[in-house]
């Protein structure tokens, strides 16, 4: 019904994911999901990409879907997560979420800067995959952080 060619664009990707989080604001959060789901860049979302996608999160198992969560923060696409890439992240979960206080400790740059301290193993400021695969395996409650359906 929502989709009659089999195809989402981003805005109507956005327009449904708003629906689950009527409260926050889903839009920069909803661009980063867009763009990992939309595999072959082709600025839609097709039936295939979209039920791949729904499997994994929904059925993956945990290091599939960390997998996917790593996807989404590396935006340039580098193999690495810097600590910008995640704050752009963790920006858009709280907007999301409708979180409000980001003031001293909950601040985007003070929680990525815990992040990247606990995550970054080989100090070269910036997460590879098994560095971030392995971290939130390691720690709940990164692992619901970065990763909430994990």
């Amino acid at each position: 019904k929502d989709c009659p060619k089999g195809k989402l664009d981003k805005k109507k990707f956005i327009e449904v994911y708003k629906q689950f989080y009527p409260t926050g604001r889903a839009d920069k959060f909803c661009s980063h999901v867009f763009k990992t789901f939309d595999t072959d860049n082709s600025g839609e979302i097709d039936f295939v990409e979209f039920l791949i996608a729904i499997s994994v999160t929904s059925h993956g198992d945990i290091r599939e879907k960390l997998n996917m969560a790593f996807n989404m923060y590396d935006i340039d696409k580098n193999g690495k997560v810097d600590a910008k890439e995640m704050e752009q992240i963790v920006t858009a979960i709280y907007d999301l979420l409708g979180e409000e206080n980001r003031k001293g400790e909950n601040s985007p740059s003070k929680r990525v800067e815990k992040i990247m301290n606990k995550l970054d193993l080989n100090g070269d400021h910036s997460l590879t995959k098994d560095e971030f695969i392995n971290g939130c395996l390691q720690d709940d409650f990164l692992k619901n952080l970065l990763a909430p359906n994990a």
